[in-house]
């Protein structure tokens, strides 16, 4: 049986605390149903508060992807650290599950005897208090999964990133965890003096032997582990299906990438076996990387 300081005192993106709070449900738990109150009263004031930042600008000069997704974060746990004090409405919701418990507990031994009307008659009230748990738990989820650019990034490039999976046997969200640490989740995109969007995600420099069109542009290179910038060329496409394509083509036939390939399923496996390769000189490369694996796109 859980307590009402268990969710209270507990990480916002605690899944653990949501499933214990399912199981005490199944049970008809006082406890478990102060809780449930207590969660949607987080979630009131979680909306209030992405409300509030999103009426502030967060494109500052301090500001980035990790700052921005750490401050979700943030907003959510103090939602719920604020929700222990409460604004009323849980005690408000409480009270009317009570009812329904109450009156389920207080049904005469003989006329809770599974098939009788009374039961009968509580069943659609019971079941109503347990989808409300459900509710807390899947809207909970939902809120720490995805934030709206990281939806739109992965919504629109995941078909390819799909393809790209079956041809090299590399996890989609691998995939689009990778191009989203290149390009900043779509945003700092590799353009040309034109303006043009060279479509490159991955970052692939146009080597010796890349007969396609190029893109020159300034970029940071790490050199014994000091950040410099640098003029390099990178690889430009058509499409970001192309892109893809040619990152699944390139970790199938260079060797350099066999290590990936081999551990293509484990996420630290992929990630530090990147860094190994050398894929990027960022020696903080596979941390990042599986950063965004394991934190926005976990689900």
């Amino acid at each position: 049986m859980i307590n009402q300081s268990d969710l209270t005192g507990k990480l916002a993106i605690d899944a653990n605390s949501l499933n214990d709070l399912r199981q005490s449900a199944k049970q008809n738990s006082p406890e478990a149903l102060k809780a449930t109150a207590k969660q949607f009263e987080a979630l009131l004031m979680g909306m209030m508060l992405k409300s509030m930042r999103q009426a502030s600008s967060q494109d500052g000069v301090f500001d980035s992807e990790q700052s921005r997704m750490y401050t979700s974060m943030l907003d959510q746990q103090l939602s719920q650290t604020l929700s222990s004090k409460g604004l009323g409405l849980a005690d408000v919701l409480t009270r009317q599950l009570s009812n329904t418990v109450a009156a389920a507990q207080s049904l005469p031994e003989q006329a809770a005897k599974p098939g009788s009307a009374s039961v009968s008659n509580m069943e659609p009230a019971i079941k109503a208090y347990q989808k409300t748990v459900d509710a807390v738990i899947g809207v909970n989820k939902s809120a720490v999964s995805l934030p709206a650019h990281v939806q739109a990034f992965r919504d629109q490039l995941l078909s390819h990133a799909e393809v790209a999976s079956k041809a090299t046997g590399i996890p989609a969200k691998f995939m689009l965890a990778q191009a989203a640490l290149e390009s900043g989740w779509g945003r700092k995109q590799i353009v040309g003096a034109d303006g043009t969007v060279s479509h490159n995600l991955f970052g692939i420099k146009a080597t010796g032997s890349w007969k396609g069109r190029v893109v020159n542009v300034s970029t940071t290179e790490y050199v014994n582990g000091v950040p410099q910038r640098q003029m390099e060329k990178f690889r430009a496409y058509d499409s970001y299906a192309d892109a893809f394509q040619d990152y699944a083509k390139l970790m199938r036939n260079n060797p350099r990438y066999e290590n990936v390939m081999a551990n293509a399923s484990d996420a630290k496996g992929f990630a530090q076996g990147l860094q190994r390769a050398g894929y990027a000189t960022d020696p903080h490369y596979a941390d990042k990387v599986m950063r965004i694996i394991n934190t926005s796109l976990s689900g």
